[in-house]
């Protein structure tokens, strides 16, 4: 076996300087996005035994009055994009005319949409299990005009 060479080690050393570096700037100032250099939010922690648990939905309501599930499926969009906008889309309701675009693009017979929403169902928890009970909260709506 070969004798690393100085320079080789000195590489090895600054490339896990480096690293070691970005590790400690995302665990400390990192969010989702900077994964695998920041913290994966996802699983580092869990809500408290009784607070209800979420599950969150994205509906549409077409011309016919119809009321519709828009999936990935339907209109190419993965709920986790619609849940980490979740704060634009309330603030800016107008941007779920893009979800309605999307399902147009794919579902092009079908009739449009002239309501997108984004709504929370709040699953009852008692000492961390499932009550059973359910409410449900609509956090953002667009109209079409």
């Amino acid at each position: 076996m070969d004798a690393l060479t100085s320079r080789g080690r000195a590489l090895r050393v600054g490339i896990t300087l480096i690293a070691g570096a970005l590790l400690l700037t995302g665990t400390l100032r990192g969010s989702d996005d900077h994964f695998p250099f920041g913290p994966f939010r996802m699983y580092a922690g869990s809500n408290p035994p009784d607070d209800p648990a979420p599950d969150t939905r994205v509906e549409g309501v077409d011309a016919t009055g119809a009321v519709i599930g828009l999936d990935e499926t339907r209109t190419g969009i993965r709920r986790a994009e619609i849940e980490g906008q979740q704060a634009r889309y309330v603030a800016e309701p107008t941007l779920l005319r893009q979800v309605a675009d999307a399902y147009a693009e794919r579902q092009p017979a079908a009739p449009a949409l002239v309501e997108v929403r984004i709504v929370v169902r709040w699953h009852g928890v008692r000492d961390g299990r499932p009550t059973g009970t359910s409410t449900d909260e609509t956090v953002v709506r667009w109209r079409a005009s």
